[in-house]
């Protein structure tokens, strides 16, 4: 499978304490959670895609959203 993860080779000084680390997103692994709640994945997978129960929308990335 490509494209599973990413990763900031060079990330600007804001982004520096996650160089050197994976970004996965979770429509393309079988399963991501966070704190023991298994994630839905972000339709369009726009940021990754990780949506738990207490994350509130509304959710960029539904076919006809791209650029809101």
């Amino acid at each position: 499978m490509d494209d599973v993860a990413w990763s900031y080779a060079n990330p600007t000084p804001a982004f520096a304490p996650i160089r050197d680390h994976l970004a996965f997103y979770a429509s393309k692994v079988d399963e991501c959670s966070v704190d023991g709640e298994v994630v839905q994945a972000q339709p369009g997978d726009f940021y990754g895609g990780w949506i738990t129960s207490w994350i509130k929308g509304p959710f960029k990335g539904p076919p006809g959203t791209m650029g809101w």
